[in-house]
């Protein structure tokens, strides 16, 4: 927030408008009292021109007092949330109590804080505990399904597969919401992140009979594999949801900005529903008709997306399909 001076002195004028009131009643009066008694005009003005002189200098000094106060204020603005030690010293009674009530929220606001980081990092533990010993069983289920080979199995496998994959978004939500995401950029060949998403992918695309029109990348991007594989799966997942038949390309759209896209050809996603699929919790028309939606998925995407420095965008038709563009050309690194 910009100083304005103008608007300050104005301001500055308004808070002190009873003393200058105060003053120009001095002056009439002393216009009065020199009419009733007819003194002398001269020594009156002089002695009216040095006090006016001197409340000029008065006013003047207190302005800029003032000033450098406000300036000072607004610095702290930034910084008060986290420290009030160096808040200005209190020239009045009134600003002392002020002060005393700002350090009373401040230590309330601190323990407030302090105890939902508390919460929010039992809540974190537990889960991701409670997420890694929940890959046991599901190995352990895997195993026994795999042991016999028949059409029911193949259902059950899916269907765990499933249930991995929500699993896994699990984790990823509780680590992108940590103060510590593990982000690692290097360089990467964008072929293999994509390849490790498909082969992941292959018995659902069997399964529903989706075709896979893959063209080769030939492409180095700086990111974080492990988060853009993430990424391209949660898209894969997506695409094999809504698309009951046809096909799904991945290819490379502008080989200059580096931008992957990810196309299918299924039921597509309404206009209205558009501008809205990358909020948290919100399914829109496809939601609704599908139950188990939860709106994450894309959620997740576009943070990560984000925090990758990369950018993502959703272009759709109704009833003719949906294509996922993720420029993946470096631009800054931000971290959460």
């Amino acid at each position: 927030m910009d100083v304005n001076t103008p608007t300050l002195f104005l301001t500055y004028i308004r808070q002190h408008i009873k003393t200058f009131i105060t003053f120009i009643l001095f002056g009439i009066i002393f216009i009065v009292v020199l009419f009733l008694y007819n003194l002398p005009v001269e020594p009156v003005l002089y002695a009216a021109f040095l006090c006016m002189i001197i409340s000029i200098i008065f006013f003047m000094a207190d302005f800029i007092h003032y000033y450098r106060k406000h300036e000072l204020l607004l610095q702290l603005q930034n910084q008060v949330t986290l420290n009030i030690d160096d808040l200005p010293r209190a020239k009045s009674l009134l600003e002392k109590d002020y002060q005393e009530l700002i350090k009373i929220l401040f230590i309330d606001k601190t323990s407030l804080v302090s105890e939902a980081d508390a919460a929010r990092n039992d809540l974190i533990d537990y889960y991701t505990l409670w997420v890694h010993q929940i890959k046991t069983p599901i190995s352990a289920m895997r195993l026994l399904l795999q042991s016999e080979e028949n059409t029911q199995n193949s259902e059950l496998s899916l269907e765990l597969f499933k249930i991995e994959q929500y699993v896994e978004m699990v984790l990823q939500y509780l680590r992108l919401n940590s103060y510590s995401s593990d982000f690692i950029f290097k360089k990467w060949d964008l072929d293999e992140i994509v390849r490790q998403a498909v082969r992941k992918y292959a018995k659902m695309f069997i399964g529903h009979k989706i075709s896979l029109n893959y063209t080769e990348l030939n492409c180095q991007v700086l990111t974080d594999e492990k988060w853009l594989v993430f990424v391209i799966e949660q898209l894969l997942s997506n695409a094999l949801k809504y698309t009951k038949e046809g096909s799904i390309s991945i290819y490379m759209e502008n080989t200059d900005s580096k931008t992957l896209v990810i196309e299918d050809t299924g039921i597509g996603i309404a206009p209205e529903d558009l501008p809205r699929v990358f909020e948290k919790g919100y399914t829109g028309y496809n939601g609704h008709a599908d139950k188990k939606s939860t709106g994450i998925g894309l959620y997740l995407c576009k943070r990560i997306v984000k925090n990758l420095s990369h950018t993502i965008e959703i272009q759709s038709q109704v009833g003719k399909g949906t294509k996922v563009k993720i420029c993946l050309d470096h631009v800054n690194i931000l971290f959460e």
